[in-house]
Formats: C-alpha cells, sequence, structure tokens
C-alpha cells in the first residue's frame, strides 16, 4: 500500500509541475482583449446618425431590413429597457476582461493559428440559444443573457436553462463556442458518436479555461455534478445493459444528451438526475482515453468515437 501511495504521489507530482509549466508558457501569450460596446453605440444613436452605425458594423444590419426597423427599435421602450439592466450589470464591463484574455491565451497556446476575436457586446432579445457567436474574427455576445437566474426577463422560462444566466458563465460559454469551432461534428448517428463529441468539446473547454469548476465547464451546479459523480457507475452500466452505444434511436438525444431538467431512465431516480448526462459520460470516457494513451490534442480530436472508446479503458468505480 505504501508503494502504491508513493507511486500516486509522483504522478500527481509530475501532473502539478507539467500544469504550471502550461500556465507559465501560456501567461507569456501576448494578446489584447478587443471589446466593441454595440449595444452602447445602438442605445446613444439616432435615425440621423444610423447611417454611420450601419457603416461601423454592415454585419449587424441586413440588407433585407429597412431603415424604419432600427429606427421603431430605437424607440422601443422594452429595448431602452434592456439596455438600461445591462448597464447596472455591466458598464465597466472593459475593466472585467482578464477571464476572457485567459481564455484566449489558452486558445492560442493549443492552437497558435487561434487569433483573438473582436467582442462585439449586443442586446439579443434573450436569444439564449445563441448566447455566444463566434465567426473568426468576430464574437458577438449577447449580454442581456447574462442578468442573473432570478432576472425578471427571465420569468418565464425554465429554472435549468436560466439557472447559467449569471455573469461568472461569460469566460464558459467563450470558451465552449469557440471549443466546438475545434470539434467535428459526429461522423454517423450512434449513442456513442454523440457521446464522445460532447466528451471531446469538454475536454477542449477544460484546456481552454482550466480555472473553471468542473461543473462550470458542463453547465451542472454543484449537486447536480456531484450527482452524476456518485452515479457514473450505474449510469454506464444501463447503457451498457440496454445496448445503447451503437444505437442511432433519435430519441436517446432527446433523453440523454438534449438540454432538459433531467435524463431520461425511465425509473424513479429520474428527477434526482441533472438533464445532459450523456455529455458527462462522454466527457469522461475522453478524459480516460486522454489519461491512457500518449496521444496529442489534434490526434485525439482526429480519432473516431469508436477507436477513443475501444483504447480508453473507461471503467468507472463502484
Amino acid at each position: 500500500m505504501s508503494k502504491f501511495l508513493c507511486l500516486l504521489l509522483v504522478i500527481l507530482l509530475i501532473a502539478c509541475s507539467n500544469e504550471a509549466k502550461v500556465e507559465r508558457e501560456v501567461a507569456k501569450i501576448d494578446l489584447n482583449v478587443k471589446i466593441d460596446r454595440f449595444d452602447t453605440a445602438f442605445a446613444n444613436a439616432s435615425p440621423s446618425t444610423l447611417p454611420d452605425l450601419k457603416n461601423k458594423y454592415p454585419y449587424l444590419f441586413p440588407k433585407s431590413y429597412n431603415d424604419s426597423i432600427w429606427v421603431q427599435r430605437m424607440n422601443d421602450s422594452l429595448q431602452r429597457d434592456m439596455y438600461a439592466e445591462i448597464q447596472k450589470k455591466f458598464k465597466n464591463f472593459e475593466d472585467n476582461s482578464s477571464e476572457i484574455k485567459s481564455v484566449f491565451q489558452h486558445v492560442t497556446y493549443y492552437f497558435n493559428d487561434f487569433k483573438s476575436p473582436k467582442i462585439i457586446t449586443v442586446i439579443s432579445d434573450v436569444d439564449y440559444k445563441n448566447r455566444v457567436i463566434y465567426a473568426d474574427s468576430l464574437l458577438l455576445l449577447g449580454l442581456d443573457n447574462y442578468l442573473g437566474a432570478t432576472h425578471r426577463y427571465y420569468g418565464g422560462i425554465q429554472e435549468y436553462l436560466k439557472k447559467n444566466f449569471e455573469a461568472s458563465k461569460i469566460p464558459v460559454d467563450i470558451a465552449r463556442t469557440i471549443a466546438r469551432s475545434k470539434v467535428k461534428a459526429p461522423s454517423n448517428r450512434s449513442f456513442l458518436a454523440q457521446l464522445i463529441y460532447y466528451g471531446k468539446l469538454y475536454c477542449l473547454l477544460d484546456l481552454f479555461y482550466p480555472s473553471a469548476e468542473k461543473e462550470s465547464v458542463i453547465g451542472y451546479n454543484e449537486s447536480e455534478y456531484n450527482w452524476a459523480l456518485a452515479n457514473e457507475n450505474y449510469i454506464w452500466r444501463y447503457f451498457i445493459e440496454k445496448e445503447l452505444l451503437f444505437s442511432t434511436d433519435a430519441k436517446l438525444g432527446e433523453r440523454f444528451i438534449n438540454p432538459a431538467p433531467f435524463s431520461k431512465f425511465y425509473l424513479e431516480l429520474d428527477n434526482e438526475s441533472p438533464g445532459r448526462i450523456g455529455q458527462f459520460i462522454g466527457w469522461q470516457i475522453v478524459n480516460s482515453y486522454m489519461q491512457n494513451n500518449e496521444v496529442s490534442l489534434q490526434q485525439m480530436l482526429n480519432t473516431s468515437a469508436e477507436e477513443i472508446f475501444n483504447k480508453s479503458k473507461y471503467k468507472p468505480e463502484k
């Protein structure tokens, strides 16, 4: 037992040393976070200055929309109220960009062709499915989606969704959106392919934002994450015994992958479980694969779901 503990201690020390080395290298990466407050520019604009605004932000003004639409939006009381609420929360948003900078530095460390995008803050009318939109040189950020889970704007939205409508989730959502651009969509419709897709995604997100709590990475609260850890072996046995891994049944996505208040085993424990439990299991499989194989990050991203599963040696503890 004492030899085992010594070996474990050595492994932990090496891991910590490697992590510290990475963080030192990341800290050397020189970049600036550029934030452009379009929400403020639009709130302060008038019909007479609209042409200037359109020239500066052409990608935010589809040509199919008549100018009268934008003038109406300028005078809309709800838009004005939204901007006032955003100002209360994010008046000095530019001064709190250190964590976003850290995300960009980590992405650059792992993908040296990455160029940090300019962040354009917008009011998205609480389009929470598109809180962050990333397209190479630009990143659109809907600040109205981060006013706090109890904000009055979110009264009609289910708790499992709005629990992540917090300002602290902005770096996580930015990291997730960039990570999504690096992970190929599943090559087939199998349940396993979906699990591994999300496993790769969270593996990247974990690297892009290593200071984030594990539950925050996957969008759980602490009790949900602890439930997933405590029941990991049971969940895995259920997937195996029901022969779900290679199934292409579309309902499995609804039960275990897609956002939902809970996962659907069709058992009494359903109401105790967090939604998207399949994503959690996929993350554990990919972590096991990376721990048990000497492969680069890029090799992992290019490896098929079946190969990752077969070589992962994934076996959750009882």
